[in-house]
């Protein structure tokens, strides 16, 4: 081939897991090959669409040229020669070869076993009426029927040929419900419940968009699949499952930020007022773009690690591969457990609605063929045993996957980028201006083969991850192993077979109508892992098919339904070449912490996602954490009356995290005119007033990340709040020692009383009031020679020094029981001092607020203000 500009190189270093081995590279048309110099070392045979990242680096200090190679099965090697030239030929070649114009250049296409695979069945593994009428369609239940409008793909070019539907649905009304969904992509059976006629559904969003538009042919559809248990020709029982509750779920893949996004667009989420069968979850799964961004983080933190040993390598003579240089907490940022919990938590929610409550799931995220192929096809691996054989695992890949039409060309970026090939910048010989023709001919090249690259996303690796979540923990349940998985994910780069090629079923099954489909020309994976030696090696050794026994009654009897635990979340770490304990460490935190799976929505007032004008008594709240049991305040839609009871008041979550940066604090944003004392002041929520029995909470100083609420600590600096500070604690300071002397007295009023209930405190009496009593924090004297007896110690309830109000006039503060009777009740916890005339005659105590103390005993002491109200004289 031209795009082979050397098809041998001698006396090339390969360098991988630390190991040095000097051998010869060979490039053929689909494969990059090193053959070691030692004979007993097995060849390195290499596909080009599984290389991710070429770097070509610049010549060491010993005159060799290193070029580093990253694949999608997450290994890293380098390959050193020992002339520039060669590794330019070689980078150049493999790049030829690897970045494709079209499909029909992969290797799946020139492939061709010898001998000949046993079993060339692959292609028809799955048979749609074979697989349904298993499930029970036509035979238990005559609720659903098949469907031929899709026969020539003319219906929805990526839907399958054949669909199920509700028996009472006429393709009319199918015709009619495909212009609200989002690529026609219609609601459409996938599971049957082997039990107790519990299905799950799937299809795209639909189409409300702005003007909040509506299909009755839809809702008719829904209503219909929501309503299968009871259809008038049903096989199906009539009567309820002991323990069994009907809650209908319409399952949204999406964040609600998301659903909302959309309708922008012209799509959205389903209005609930009009599926009055069923209730809305959102999961608050991520889109393809932050999956992308976390997995690079995974990949970008173990190629750091491989760099650190090739360096450590390099430096000492000793091997060092059993050192562990992989950053563990480089990982848990990633957030790739965290997406995987967020799978399983909605998961869970789909297996027990289906098999407890006996009830149907219908589950769509933007087009259906990401998000909603993750969950539809994991809930049934829980719900069949039938799915955990390999057999069954096959089926399952093909029906929910390739048939449905998961985008396998666009995710899995099989024709590759040029963007994946850097190298050091050649400077031009012949000037400047050669060197800006040469800049803006690359410039060209990398955006006109990029504009693929957005899309590629590890959707079905996280499928495959998931599923060995749910393996590591029922091993015994599965017929495969796990290495079985992991050929699966290397197949899935790999393009030696054409199974995961193209985007559709039809793509793969029509092609373009000038030469033979894809399916003929090239062999389906399934005929490779059918072969005896693959089976051999994927067999699990543990599988006890007897535990799936539904009618099984001994104990710990599960009837074959499998409920994963969304908390133990660990990496794959065979996947990734690693050890367990490098990976995971002995503990894995919680990873679902945080997971968005809120609470079933009934109506449009209940919905998150519906558009509506914000209201002014509603707070800005930080976004609680994700559950099946949301926080009542997620919902709060309606306005907040003043006068309304304290339980209909919104929780404010008590989430603190730090932040570097700078402190926050929940508090409402000042005013530039206020005072620096009222700042302190824990102010109430818009919607809320202070109470007796929160005048000593004090509010957390730092907001929940994406809560929204501004902060004032921004406005001052880090040196004013702590000089602030430091005058606050010197002032309470003093008003202790002030106080204390009071007591010596022997004036009994100044004892503080005891944290009561107190009579008349309603809400009409509170409504009544037009000011609110706050409470000042009570701050241990740092200059107290002795430990203080808080029991006897009043709180001080005088003006505060540092407020901006005009200072009153000097008045003996009142007891409190000088105080006049009124509708206001009184703080408990707080008492007044005495009237005690200062003598500065007799003040032999000095205070240094810049950070000197000089504190010696005294009877009397003077507390002045300045003229401004602002310090201490």
């Amino acid at each position: 081939m031209d795009a082979i500009r050397v098809s041998k190189v001698e006396s090339v270093v390969c360098t991988k897991g630390a190991v040095a081995s000097r051998g010869s590279i060979h490039l053929t048309a689909h494969h990059l090959i090193f053959r070691f110099d030692d004979t007993q070392k097995e060849e390195m045979w290499v596909p080009y669409p599984l290389i991710s990242l070429v770097t070509r680096l610049p010549q060491t200090l010993q005159g060799r040229c290193p070029l580093t190679f990253h694949t999608r099965t997450f290994e890293t090697f380098s390959l050193t020669f020992d002339k520039d030239s060669d590794a330019y030929d070689v980078f150049e070649s493999v790049k030829e070869l690897t970045v494709a114009e079209s499909v029909t250049q992969l290797y799946a296409f020139f492939f061709n076993p010898n001998p000949p695979y046993p079993t060339n069945n692959g292609w028809s593994v799955y048979s749609p009426r074979d697989e349904f009428i298993r499930m029970g369609v036509g035979t238990r239940t005559k609720a659903w029927r098949f469907t031929d409008i899709n026969k020539d793909y003319s219906f929805c070019a990526t839907y399958p040929t054949r669909l199920v539907i509700p028996t009472k649905i006429s393709d009319t009304t199918l015709q009619y419900a495909a212009r609200y969904r989002s690529k026609c992509r219609i609601p459409v059976l996938t599971y049957l419940h082997w039990a107790n006629f519990g299905t799950i559904t799937r299809s795209s969003q639909p189409m409300v968009g702005l003007t909040q538009n509506r299909s009755i042919q839809d809702e008719k559809l829904i209503e219909a699949v929501f309503q299968s248990h009871w259809a008038p020709d049903s096989r199906a029982s009539n009567q309820s499952v002991y323990g069994a509750t009907a809650t209908n779920l319409i399952i949204d893949a999406r964040p609600t930020a998301n659903a909302v996004a959309n309708t922008a667009k012209g799509a959205g989420t389903e209005n609930m007022d009009h599926y009055r069968e069923g209730k809305k979850v959102y999961l608050g799964i991520d889109h393809i773009h932050t999956m992308r961004e976390s997995l690079a983080k995974v990949i970008e933190a173990l190629r750091e690690a491989d760099s650190l040993i090739s360096t450590i390598n390099n430096d000492l003579s000793m091997q060092v591969g059993s050192l562990a240089v992989l950053d563990r907490q480089a990982l848990r940022r990633s957030g790739w457990l965290r997406h995987i919990s967020t799978i399983l938590e909605g998961i869970i929610l789909i297996v027990k609605n289906v098999h407890i409550n006996s009830s149907h799931v219908f589950i769509h995220c933007s087009d259906g063929w990401d998000r909603t192929a993750q969950l539809s096809s994991l809930s049934q691996l829980c719900l069949d045993p039938f799915y955990r054989t390999i057999r069954g695992f096959k089926v399952l890949i093909e029906k929910d996957w390739l048939s449905f039409g998961h985008k396998f060309m666009d995710r899995c970026g099989h024709l590759s980028s040029e963007k994946f090939f850097v190298s050091p910048i050649e400077h031009a010989g012949s000037g400047g201006a050669d060197a800006a023709q040469a800049f803006l001919a690359s410039v060209q090249n990398r955006f006109a083969s990029h504009s693929h690259i957005k899309e590629t996303s590890p959707i079905f690796h996280q499928f495959l991850e998931t599923v060995r979540q749910i393996q590591r923990r029922f091993p015994e349940r599965f017929e495969f192993n796990e290495r079985f998985l992991r050929q699966l994910h290397y197949h899935l780069y790999a393009c030696q077979f054409g199974t995961f090629l193209y985007n559709s079923e039809r793509e793969r099954r029509v092609g373009d109508g000038v030469e033979p489909p894809p399916c003929e020309r090239t062999i389906s994976v399934w005929d490779f892992l059918d072969t005896p030696a693959e089976m051999e090696q994927n067999q699990n050794s543990e599988y006890n098919p007897s535990l799936d026994d539904p009618v099984s009654r001994a104990p710990g009897a599960d009837m074959g339904v499998l409920l994963p635990n969304a908390k133990d979340v660990r990496f794959w770490h065979e996947l990734y070449g690693r050890t367990d304990e490098e990976m995971n460490g002995r503990l894995v935190p919680v990873q679902a912490k945080g997971t968005e799976v809120l609470g079933v929505t009934e109506g449009f007032e209940d919905d998150t996602a519906q558009l509506r004008p914000p209201s002014p008594y509603t707070p800005s709240l930080p976004t609680p954490e994700r559950s099946l049991n949301p926080s009542p305040a997620l919902y709060l839609t309606s306005p907040v009356s003043p006068d309304s009871p304290r339980e209909n008041w919104p929780i404010i979550p008590n989430t603190m995290i730090k932040s570097s940066a700078r402190k926050e604090s929940l508090l409402p944003s000042a005013s530039p005119s206020a005072g620096v004392g009222n700042l302190l002041r824990p102010s109430p929520w818009p919607n809320q007033r202070s109470s007796p029995d929160r005048t000593r909470v004090k509010p957390p100083e730092y907001p929940a990340p994406g809560s929204g609420v501004k902060s004032m600590w921004g406005k001052l600096s880090s040196n004013a709040s702590a000089a602030f500070s430091a005058v606050q604690e010197a002032y309470t300071g003093l008003a202790k020692d002030f106080t204390r002397e009071s007591n010596e007295i022997g004036d009994e009023r100044t004892e503080s009383r005891p944290r009561t209930s107190l009579e008349g405190w309603t809400e009409a009496s509170v409504a009544s009031q037009n000011t609110v009593i706050a409470s000042y924090p009570t701050v241990t004297n740092p200059w107290s020679t002795t430990k203080p007896d808080r029991a006897t110690i009043p709180r001080l309830f005088d003006e505060n020094p540092w407020s901006t109000a005009a200072p009153s006039t000097k008045q003996q503060v009142p007891s409190n029981d000088d105080l006049p009777t009124s509708s206001r009740p009184h703080d408990p916890t707080v008492e007044h001092p005495p009237a005690v005339e200062a003598s500065v005659s007799d003040a032999m105590g000095t205070l240094n607020i810049d950070g000197e103390t000089d504190i010696t005993t005294s009877r009397h002491l003077s507390v002045n203000r300045d003229p401004l109200g602002v310090g201490l004289v």
